[in-house]
């Protein structure tokens, strides 16, 4: 009995000891810092949570933000944090203390993504390819450190997917009627409230805002007007008039899934001039407008159907270089250098109209237009159908929310390179992004759907 005892005494402390080596094997383990990215695959105007752990407390890091877009440019952004006393870092809820943006922005690696440095300069992050996702590689680093310092060990990474356009979405090309654009229709069966959708006289095709429309349950056609290979007339100027726009909007208007009760348009720089022509002198009664800095008039005659000579009409002389040669086109569209006789009839208005300014807008007088337009509507009895939203230190090119930020980029490479001043500050330009976009929808969901 004694041997026996003695044996089950030695087995647990046997067992004990096995048991007191397992605890302290494990607490020399340390965990591996993990990057989290929440969620990993979303839309563009999504907000995604960013986390560090398992980092030292109270210690520097880095975290960076790295993307190619689809001409092979590499685009970064980078910003420094402190952990907490647990080892973790929030980007939702932290404050950067230094790199691309200051302060608490839990999207600053993204509307922070600039060239990487020795890359190519005068760019823009436009997506042209809105079926693929733009794929941002995120990382994290010991210290306060730039990216560009040199080969950095990453301590751990992420990779997000940003989306244009969700699943479901269907892109149509057209090519009708002389009309050139592209039809994003939503998931599930219409009829959808319609949007026309419109740029400015960089022209070509640009899909984003409308593939994201659409993903948002809005019938929206991209309409290209100027600069695409499928226009008829030289690329470089404007070849289409009011019975190009007439027959866009009635192509919109009559597609089976779309409402044709319910249409809107939107318009940014040109596209403004073009979208309240449409709305007062063509002949089609659009739900409501979102006008995004543009000019109620033009320095380039609107060409008829018969055919007008529309070379631009001594616009040039006004333009402004600054001391980098960059052009200024502020002055040259203010409204007494416009021409008086291709002002839109604003008289004639009959829906509710938002006018987004950027009050740092070097490329448009913004706030010199949204004034004269609010006077000329409340001369005739029509101020209620006008709506402002002014932005201070906001640029000319207000987009998407979370698009990065471009002070000036090239506005044209042939027949020679002119690099445009477009103005705004970067977080500045980012919140009125971020604001404009939200209030964008509920304007359209009061206007479209109720």
């Amino acid at each position: 009995m004694r041997m026996i005892s003695r044996l089950i005494v030695r087995g647990g402390l046997v067992r004990l000891q096995h048991a007191v080596g397992a605890v302290r094997w494990q607490s020399s383990i340390k965990q591996a810092p993990v990057l989290t990215a929440a969620p990993a695959r979303a839309l563009i105007d999504e907000q995604i949570n960013i986390k560090g752990r398992f980092l030292p407390p109270h210690s520097p890091v880095t975290v960076c933000a790295r993307m190619h877009c689809e001409d092979g440019d590499l685009w970064e952004a980078f910003a420094h944090y402190n952990t907490n006393a647990g080892g973790n870092v929030n980007l939702t809820s932290d404050i950067s203390l230094g790199g691309s943006y200051l302060g608490c922005e839990p999207m600053g690696l993204f509307w922070g993504l600039q060239p990487a440095p020795g890359g190519r300069q005068g760019l823009r992050l436009r997506k042209k390819d809105v079926e693929t996702p733009y794929r941002v590689h995120v990382s994290l680093m010991e210290g306060h450190v730039s990216p560009s310092g040199g080969q950095i060990p990453e301590l751990a990474v992420v990779t997000t997917e940003r989306w244009y356009m969700a699943p479901g979405v269907r892109r149509i090309e057209i090519r009708q009627n002389g009309v050139v654009g592209t039809l994003f229709l939503p998931p599930g069966p219409g009829p959808f409230p319609g949007v026309l959708d419109l740029w400015g006289m960089g022209g070509g095709l640009p899909e984003y805002r409308s593939a994201l429309l659409a993903s948002k349950g809005y019938a929206c056609l991209c309409l290209s007007y100027i600069g695409h290979k499928d226009i008829p007339g030289p690329t470089n100027q404007l070849n289409v008039g009011d019975s190009y726009f007439r027959s866009s909007f009635q192509l919109l208007q009559n597609h089976d899934e779309v409402d044709a009760e319910r249409i809107g348009i939107i318009g940014l720089s040109y596209g403004v001039y073009v979208s309240l022509r449409i709305a007062t002198q063509c002949g089609v009664n659009p739900s409501c407008l979102i006008c995004i800095n543009g000019p109620p008039a033009s320095t380039i005659p609107f060409p008829e159907e018969e055919g007008l000579n529309n070379h631009s009409s001594g616009g040039d002389t006004y333009w402004k270089y600054n001391d980098q040669g960059h052009v200024e086109f502020v002055d040259a569209k203010l409204p007494s250098h416009l021409l008086h006789e291709h002002r839109v009839k604003l008289e004639n208005l009959a829906c509710p109209l938002m006018f987004i300014v950027g009050e740092d807008d070097l490329s448009t007088s913004s706030s010199e237009h949204a004034d004269f337009i609010e006077e000329i509507l409340k001369s005739v009895g029509k101020s209620q159908l006008f709506t402002r939203l002014s932005y201070r230190d906001a640029g000319h090119l207000i987009e998407p929310p979370y698009s990065p930020h471009a002070r000036a980029s090239f506005w044209t490479i042939k027949p020679k390179k002119v690099m445009c001043e477009w103005g705004g500050h970067p977080a500045a330009h980012a919140a009125a992004q971020e604001d404009s976009w939200k209030k964008m929808l509920d304007f359209l969901e009061t206007n479209l759907r109720r």
